[in-house]
This record gives C-alpha cells, sequence and structure tokens, in this order.
C-alpha cells in the first residue's frame, strides 16, 4: 500500500481521518498521500427562481485548491517522511473515486463518516458509505473521534458462504504483512440459522487461504450481527474490523439503518470495507 487516497470536505471529522491516515501510512510504510476534494457547483433551492449569473468554475477551483493546501500545510508537521499531495477536480466523491484512484494509483482509501446533518448520523447519507459501495480499492472508515493505535489485532467478520469465489485474498494479505496483525475470523450467527452442509468446507478453504497468517476462529451465537462484532471488538483489544460486502444482501444487512450509529458511531475501530 503505497500511495493513500484521503478524500475531505476539510470538517473536523475529514480531518480526524487524515491524522488517522498519516499513522497508518507510517505503520504500512506508505510513501504517499493524496488528498483529495471534490467541488461541485451551488445547490439551487428554488427550482423556480432563475439563476442570473453563471457559476464561476474558476472561483470553486481555486477556493477547493487553497482549502486544500491549508489542510496539507495543517499536516505537514506530523508527516515526516510521508509525501503529501493535493488534488482539487469537479464532480462527485463517490461517483468519480474510481477514476480518481485511478489517476493517483491509490492503493487504499482512507475518510471519516461525514454527510449532511441527520443523515450522517444514520451513516446511509455518508459520503463514506457511497463511496465504499463504488469503490475498487479498500475504504477505512475512521469513526468520528477514532484515534489511531499501532494495528497489532484485526477481525475479519466471515458468513463462510462461497468463501473462494468472494473473498479478496491479496488485499488482506496486504494489510496482514503490513501491519503483522493478529487475525480473527469472526462469524456470527444465531442457533445455527445460517449452517449450511458446506460451512465447514467452507471454513476449511478460507484457513487454506489464510493458513500462514494462522488465524483464530470464533463462532458466535448472537442474533444481533452489529452488537456481537461490537462486543468482540471490544473484548479482543481489535485495532480494524475487515469487512466483505457480498452482492446479495450482506453489505445492505450490515449498514442498515439501525445497525449503523451501534457499528460506525457507537465504536472506535475503523471498518475496512473489501469488496469481493
Amino acid at each position: 500500500m503505497k500511495t493513500l487516497l484521503v478524500p475531505t470536505d476539510f470538517s473536523t471529522t475529514a480531518r480526524n481521518a487524515a491524522v488517522y491516515a498519516i499513522q497508518f501510512a507510517r505503520q504500512m510504510h506508505s510513501s504517499k498521500i493524496v488528498f483529495f476534494n471534490a467541488y461541485q457547483s451551488p445547490p439551487v433551492v428554488d427550482v423556480n427562481m432563475a439563476m442570473v449569473e453563471s457559476v464561476d468554475f474558476d472561483l470553486l477551483r481555486k477556493s477547493s485548491e487553497d482549502n486544500l493546501e491549508v489542510f496539507k500545510n495543517e499536516l505537514l508537521p506530523q508527516s515526516e517522511g510521508i509525501a503529501l499531495e493535493i488534488l482539487s477536480d469537479y464532480g462527485m466523491v463517490a461517483v468519480d473515486i474510481n477514476i480518481v484512484c485511478d489517476k493517483v494509483n491509490a492503493d487504499v482509501i482512507v475518510m471519516g463518516v461525514t454527510g449532511v446533518g441527520k443523515l450522517a448520523e444514520t451513516l446511509m447519507g455518508s459520503y463514506a458509505v457511497d463511496v465504499s459501495r463504488n469503490a475498487k480499492v479498500p475504504v477505512i472508515i475512521v469513526p468520528p473521534g477514532a484515534v489511531f493505535t499501532p494495528i497489532k489485532e484485526i477481525m475479519l467478520a466471515c458468513d463462510f458462504s462461497k468463501v473462494v469465489e468472494t473473498t479478496p485474498v491479496q488485499p488482506i494479505k496486504n494489510i496482514l504483512n503490513g501491519t503483522g496483525a493478529k487475525l480473527f475470523v469472526v462469524n456470527i450467527d444465531h442457533r445455527n440459522k445460517h449452517f449450511r452442509p458446506d460451512t465447514p468446507f467452507e471454513s476449511l478453504m478460507l484457513d487454506t487461504l489464510l493458513h500462514d497468517y494462522k488465524p483464530e476462529y470464533q463462532f458466535i451465537d448472537n442474533n444481533d450481527f452489529v452488537e456481537a462484532i461490537n462486543k468482540f471488538a471490544l473484548e479482543k483489544e481489535v485495532d480494524l474490523i475487515i469487512t466483505i460486502p457480498k452482492k446479495m444482501g450482506w453489505f445492505d444487512h450490515l449498514f442498515k439503518r439501525s445497525h449503523t450509529s451501534m457499528l460506525a458511531y457507537h465504536s472506535h475501530v475503523p471498518l475496512m470495507v473489501v469488496h469481493e
């Protein structure tokens, strides 16, 4: 993970995520962080009101670049040995994220939970979740107020379904190799509702894929997925939770409106979303 992309809207939450990214980059021996701001034209509040003057996009761009420069300079004292760059572009961060990643050769995205009003509190309207849904590279979502601690314990939440086809092994190995962390593989079920005849075989396949890292397996009986994840993370002092959003509902289940507050706002553990 040589290059980190850190989208920012210059909020307190975004700055906190940037500080986290710098410390994460240091542990991973990453060489560069790119702070990215996507600027847009102002929203039209009254659709019946004609726009008298056209939007000055040059002014929008300059404002974005100036804010990025200030943002970068504030973080320079903490970034010794890591190159900090800025990138400003017109568009929507969630929509254009893969284009930006290709442009800067980003290996991972780090960003805080941001949004507008009450939507941000439920995470449903958060740019971080939108980005994590669309990005092809891993996305680390940093909860508000989270403070970086060296990553020594990593939890991989796994449902043991189509393991070989859906497990992004290389990104997981990259984070394990970079941190040297212990790996917990955690499966949450309740009264074996999701146990299938092939579950033992699927767990064996995962163990084969991650054999070199000697993962410790935990099978937890709990009907509340997020509560179980948070409890385990607290007990084992987990520093990072890895989730693999599946195309058929598991990701949506994880980010259900009723679960999000508990996972992203009531926990100080960053969440790394890695697509299958």
